[in-house]
């Protein structure tokens, strides 16, 4: 059979079309590429529907009516656009001082996920793989033994090992070590009476560990830990530079985080907002400063904790967020190769741990709920019965703040407060549900 040229010619272009379609990445291979602007746009270009979000501002208000928080800031954003970004209530409620957005707040535990970047970047450098023992880069632990009970004189039993921890199981908290306040073994117990977490700096925090067992063997327990304080320790060997300038000079520079750091000071101090916990009634009463009581933040700490040392405004945790959302790059700076922050966001503990044994707070590591490197990964949310997409990661800290970031549908939320104690209400659970039950169109 013969054709005519110009017939020829336009089998030969549909031909290089179809070829050039089965070759170009798709968009959900490609890295994102967007400029961040905190304007907010209406909440229908993005598929949400204004009405149904009145849930949320509801939900978050009557907690500030109740006194049951003192005051919010939440961003939630779609596509890189902020579709909603209020303030409630207020950052102190002895003066009246209003929430407003450039609120300086206690990260606590949302540090983890940031010394996770941190410890991701060096893995880019080459300096570490997850499989390498830890003791190869903290030679202290070269010898750690593992608790196995007790004897019949009270007296702790120790074993060896089985195999060396290693550094995939320091970042998923499957190591062996434990945090001291959570549990009452005789291994807790010896992280509270060398007071581990109050060593004068990093080096005499691992000092102190390489004189304690192994909870459990490695591998074989999923326990909320010290590992991010440990990684924080590896960030200074392998870097040369203390922790905190690590992070300000390849994360908070980068991103324009602004007020992200280890402490505030003093030019900023009337931002810092006030730490309250709940009192018999259930409502806010000022609290304590855990984890530094002397001086609340006041100067750059000696012993600076990858576990919960930061702080930040919602906006800085945001930009943080937003560039894992978009796969490692914000506002055309690349901190992480997609690649990477695929390997850190995806779940990494086995099945034998996904048995609701395991857990800190509402965070169970189940079926469909699991854990990366220092975030929690719903990698099948339907099946962990929670709304939202394949792959939301996420984590919270002790005084209430909380974030995800939700791949499948291109969700990032915040919301930052100060209150220690409690979850009722679970903010941050009830407010993922008022958002999705908002997001109407996700096809948008």
């Amino acid at each position: 059979m013969t054709f005519s040229g110009t017939t020829h010619t336009a089998r030969l272009l549909l031909a290089c079309a179809a070829l050039a379609l089965c070759t170009h990445p798709s968009p959900a291979q490609q890295p994102v590429r967007r400029t961040i602007d905190m304007t907010v746009v209406k909440p229908e270009l993005e598929g949400f529907s204004s009405e149904r979000l009145e849930r949320l501002h509801a939900l978050i208000q009557q907690a500030v009516d109740k006194k049951q928080v003192a005051g919010m800031v939440t961003i939630l954003a779609r596509h890189g656009k902020i579709v909603d970004y209020r303030t409630y209530g207020q950052r102190d409620m002895a003066s009246s001082a209003p929430m407003t957005k450039d609120t300086i707040f206690r990260d606590y535990s949302m540090t983890k996920p940031v010394t996770g970047v941190a410890m991701m970047l060096l893995y880019e450098q080459g300096k570490w793989m997850p499989s390498d023992p830890i003791a190869k880069y903290i030679p202290e632990f070269a010898h750690l033994k593992v608790f196995r009970g007790v004897d019949a004189d009270g007296k702790m039993i120790l074993v060896d090992p089985v195999h060396a921890p290693t550094m995939s199981e320091l970042m998923t908290h499957t190591a062996g070590f434990t945090y001291g306040f959570f549990g009452n073994t005789p291994v807790d117990a010896m992280y509270r009476d060398k007071q581990v977490l109050g060593s004068k700096n990093l080096q005499e925090f691992i000092d102190k560990l390489a004189t304690i067992p192994l909870l459990y063997q490695p591998g074989k327990q999923w326990t909320y830990s010290v590992s991010m304080d440990i990684q924080g320790y590896i960030v200074e060997k392998l870097s040369g530079q203390t922790l905190p300038d690590f992070m300000h000079d390849q994360i908070f520079k980068p991103l324009g985080m602004k007020d992200a750091g280890f402490y505030v000071p003093q030019d900023k101090r009337n931002r810092f907002a006030t730490l309250y916990q709940l009192d018999a009634k259930g409502e806010t009463i000022v609290g304590p400063a855990p984890g530094n009581p002397a001086n609340d933040w006041a100067v750059e700490p000696t012993m600076p904790s990858g576990g919960g040392g930061m702080v930040s405004t919602a906006e800085d945790y945001y930009r943080f967020a937003q560039m894992l959302a978009q796969r490692g790059e914000l506002d055309g700076a690349r901190i992480l190769a997609p690649s990477s922050v695929e390997l850190m966001t995806a779940n990494h503990l086995p099945a034998s741990l996904l048995t609701s044994e395991f857990s800190i707070g509402t965070a169970v590591m189940r079926p469909g709920f699991g854990y990366g490197y220092d975030c929690a990964v719903e990698f099948d949310p339907l099946e962990a019965n929670m709304v939202g997409g394949k792959g939301t990661f996420l984590w919270d800290g002790l005084a209430g703040t909380w974030f995800w970031v939700d791949p499948a549908n291109d969700v990032v939320f915040v919301g930052m407060v100060q209150r220690l104690s409690g979850r009722t209400p679970n903010l941050e659970y009830l407010s993922r549900e008022v958002v999705y039950s908002a997001l109407v169109d996700p096809g948008k």
